[in-house]
């Protein structure tokens, strides 16, 4: 007979800040980014003057920490909490800290229902790209894609609106009603478009940012993926 009473493990894992409330006097409610998912907890103490727990639950950092489920609370409790990296430069930049707390906003609102280590992944990435001063249209583009991927939504960039195989030799134009790509001869959209947002789902942050000529793609690329999500 399995003891109802056994009390489960720790979890100590990696974490991204996605909000952080004031609660009581001392304490805060976070809600935590982790590989294993969403997790939201209380900082005991946290705001008293030498909390140990306050330099690992700052803004745009990656921290490690330890979660402990409470019996009394549905809440788990924050019982350490050590900053492993710091994006100071999101900070020191209006733009940057402005796209930093966009991310922020939309993976809290996507970890809701998405369950899986590719949405930690992808928030750290572009906090990296965004530390290391990286062309703000790409992260916001390459964000907002892989967030819909991740969220289920497919942006197909295989068939056009007609069920028919994109070519190499077709241009396209994007329907943003029926989200799907249109053989138009006055169209923007060429094969190296269609080259790219396949790289852009399918590549880790720093490989597309390696490319240079993407960022003369941006402008089509990034009107796509703002009517879809």
């Amino acid at each position: 007979m399995l003891n109802s009473n056994k009390k489960r493990a720790d979890l100590r894992t990696k974490a991204i800040i996605l909000h952080r409330t004031k609660y009581g006097e001392t304490d805060r409610i976070l809600n935590l980014l982790t590989p294993e998912g969403r997790k939201s907890c209380v900082a005991k103490g946290v705001r008293k003057e030498k909390s140990k727990l306050a330099g690992g639950i700052e803004i745009f950092t990656v921290s490690e920490i330890t979660l402990h489920e409470s019996e009394r609370s549905e809440l788990s409790i924050l019982t350490s909490a050590k900053m492993i990296q710091n994006y100071l430069g999101i900070i020191s930049d209006l733009d940057r800290f402005n796209l930093g707390s966009l991310i922020i906003k939309r993976a809290n609102r996507a970890s809701e229902d998405v369950d899986t280590p590719e949405l930690f992944n992808l928030v750290n990435q572009s906090f990296w790209a965004l530390d290391k001063g990286y062309n703000l249209e790409l992260i916001e583009t390459y964000f907002l894609f892989n967030l819909t991927r991740i969220s289920g939504e497919e942006i197909n960039l295989h068939r056009d609106i007609n069920g028919e195989k994109l070519k190499p030799e077709t241009v396209y134009t994007w329907d943003s009603l029926e989200k799907a790509l249109k053989p138009e001869p006055l169209g923007k959209i060429k094969a190296e478009h269609i080259k790219a947002m396949r790289l852009i789902l399918t590549a880790e942050l720093p490989t597309v940012l390696a490319i240079k000529e993407i960022n003369k793609l941006l402008p089509e690329i990034s009107y796509i993926i703002h009517t879809v999500i």
